[in-house]
């Protein structure tokens, strides 16, 4: 219980992200939806990658508490069963990959050997697993009709709104040290 104490704030501060970021992507991309669930432009998907990434499995808490509100109240309000599990493989798909980061890559908690290729790599790894893990569960359930068109809208979605949501971060970093009004108030 102390666990969830301590990071009772990354976990919410987290899934608040995800929802804003959520919220940002009907807004900025409101036709890109091509069923629910897959869209060719997921900037959630990006968000998820960033804090699981940074916060490890606290992230992941907060992306799985954000991923089982959208689904039970964005996506499959009538459908219980599948909101349960497609938040639960929106969170574990990211959890996925950064494991595979810090057991494979040898990536530090502080992400200071994150180079650039190699969150290419991650990010390119993380945009084909949650696709794949989905369109298994819906294998499952009997629900392959189209899934390979499903899968590479999804594949597409998570890529480009991960991509964005990087190079968003990127960019505004970049603008905060390059500016001098921003520069100043960093070296006082």
């Amino acid at each position: 219980m102390e666990y969830f104490r301590q990071r009772a704030p990354i976990i919410a501060g987290t899934a608040a992200l995800f929802l804003v970021t959520l919220t940002a992507n009907e807004i900025l991309f409101p036709n890109s939806e091509y069923v629910p669930g897959a869209n060719w432009i997921y900037l959630p998907a990006g968000m998820r990658l960033l804090c699981t990434l940074v916060f490890g499995e606290a992230g992941a808490i907060g992306m799985l508490c954000a991923a089982w509100i959208s689904c039970v109240f964005l996506y499959f309000p009538h459908d219980p069963v599948r909101s349960l599990f497609y938040g639960t493989i929106s969170a574990l798909a990211p959890y996925v990959i950064y494991l595979f980061a810090t057991r494979a890559l040898g990536l530090h908690a502080s992400l200071s050997n994150l180079t650039a290729k190699r969150l290419l790599l991650l990010i390119v790894l993380y945009s084909i697993a949650s696709p794949a893990l989905h369109q298994l569960w819906l294998a499952m359930h009997g629900e392959s009709a189209g899934a390979e068109k499903r899968f590479v809208v999804m594949v597409i979605g998570d890529l480009s709104g991960s991509l964005i949501v990087f190079y968003t971060i990127k960019l505004a970093l970049w603008a905060m040290l390059t500016f001098a009004p921003f520069r100043r108030r960093l070296s006082e």
